[in-house]
């Protein structure tokens, strides 16, 4: 019902905080600015604004009478006749004196043959009155008619709604930085990278910070544990690898060519499962890194090994912070995926403010779009969709730059190649 109230509130936590703070205080001010002006401004000033429109009556009811002639000294009036002419053309109010329109409208109609009402400051009223063909000219002081600096009171409660909100604020920003701490290590950890932490605040802060740090150690304990595991492995199957490849030494050429095959297929399984399963254990610390040389070095030494790769495209300079033995594998994948499916290979570096994307293209026939996120899971092979005969593989090239790319904290994307119509693999990183 309210899904249209997202667009227009605001995303940060720290923005949310001073808005639960800032919403209920602003009411506050406006419901009891409100019920003032209505009950002080109004109420209050009209009930003065008749008491003393009875005493003018009276004052002017007796005017001449000598019995009377202390009633205008004991109401506190000043009471002189005027010339027709002595009389202004239009009611004087200054606009921000909201209660002097109360105070106007029930003076007139409360004192017949009222012709002007001069509320000229905060401590006049002069009333210009026509009785009995005569005009006379009332003064008295503004404090009978209306309540003395009405706007005392909301000024001190915007001043004082302010400065508790800023007090309470500052207490909230206390609060929620161990939040904002613990989403900066479990964002910092995703992208791997071991930031010191300590859990602090409130107590359920410190029982989700003690949960993410028993949580990090078990990660980091079995990927220890998987690399130690993956290191003996190696050792041992690459030993009896060694022996089969001596003893196939000894035997006829028609016998040991296939089996020799099959040790050299073993082999390249066997490297390419502990690649992918070291993942990042040997890929070394984040550091900054220049992309654009990181990846002409790449395409040089690819060119040096025969590949046909060439750097298409570089636009942007600076470095960005990566691990450049890491990167260079991923890249390395996808040049060599690209040639496995294609006759070319072409790279493009484009580096802006806010991201860096190396795209790798290829002339091969591509990935169907219903299939690319298939095509990125460990050991898939899309048979239907990549050319086998051009070379083989184990299904973990994509997988394997996929995973180095969101180390980094960016994502691979696949796509259609709009330069050489094959596929397009882009790795993107914000900075």
């Amino acid at each position: 019902m309210f899904h249209w109230l997202k667009h227009y509130m605001p995303r940060g936590i720290y923005a949310r905080g001073l808005l639960i703070l800032a919403l209920p205080v602003v009411t506050l001010l406006l419901v009891v600015s409100v019920v003032f002006i209505q009950r002080h401004f109004e109420d209050v000033s009209a009930q003065m604004s008749r008491d003393i429109a009875r005493g003018i009556n009276v004052a002017l009811s007796v005017q001449g009478d000598p019995a009377a002639e202390g009633v205008t000294e004991g109401l506190s009036l000043r009471l002189a006749r005027v010339e027709d002419s002595d009389l202004p053309l239009s009611d004087q109010r200054r606009f921000y004196d909201f209660s002097g329109i109360v105070v106007m409208r029930t003076l007139y109609r409360s004192i017949p043959g009222l012709k002007s009402v001069q509320l000229p400051n905060d401590n006049d009223v002069v009333l210009y009155v026509q009785r009995a063909g005569q005009l006379f000219a009332v003064a008295f002081d503004r404090r009978r008619a209306s309540p003395s600096n009405p706007h005392q009171l909301l000024v001190n409660m915007a001043f004082f709604g302010g400065l508790m909100t800023f007090i309470s604020y500052v207490y909230l920003r206390n609060q929620l930085r161990p939040i904002t701490r613990l989403a900066e290590v479990a964002e910092a950890f995703g992208k791997g990278r071991h930031e010191p932490y300590r859990p602090s605040g409130a107590v359920e802060v410190r029982a989700a910070g003690n949960a993410f740090l028993d949580m990090r150690a078990r990660i980091e304990r079995q990927i220890e544990q998987r690399t130690m595991m993956l290191s003996g492995v190696s050792h041992d199957l690459r030993t009896p690898l060694t022996r089969m490849k001596l003893s196939l030494a000894m035997l006829d050429d028609a016998e040991r060519e296939p089996m020799e095959r099959d040790v050299e297929d073993m082999q390249r399984l066997l490297d390419a499962f502990l690649d992918f399963a070291r993942g990042n254990a040997e890929s070394g610390a984040a550091e900054p890194t220049d992309a654009q040389a990181l990846v002409a070095q790449i395409v040089q030494d690819a060119q040096r090994g025969g590949t046909d790769v060439t750097l298409a495209q570089s636009q942007g300079e600076g470095v960005v912070t990566l691990r450049p033995t890491a990167m260079r594998r991923a890249v390395e994948n996808l040049i060599g995926n690209a040639v496995r499916y294609g006759t070319r290979c072409e790279i493009s570096v484009v580096l802006t403010e806010t991201s860096l994307r190396i795209r790798v293209e290829d002339d091969g026939p591509g990935i169907d779009p219903e299939r690319r996120e298939e095509a990125m899971r460990p050991f898939v092979r899309l048979d239907s969709s990549r050319n086998q005969d051009a070379g083989s593989g184990v299904g973990l090239g994509l997988a394997i730059a996929a995973d180095i790319a969101r180390v980094h904290g960016g994502v691979l994307r696949l796509g259609q190649s709009d330069r050489l119509g094959g596929l397009s693999a882009d790795i993107v990183i914000a900075r």
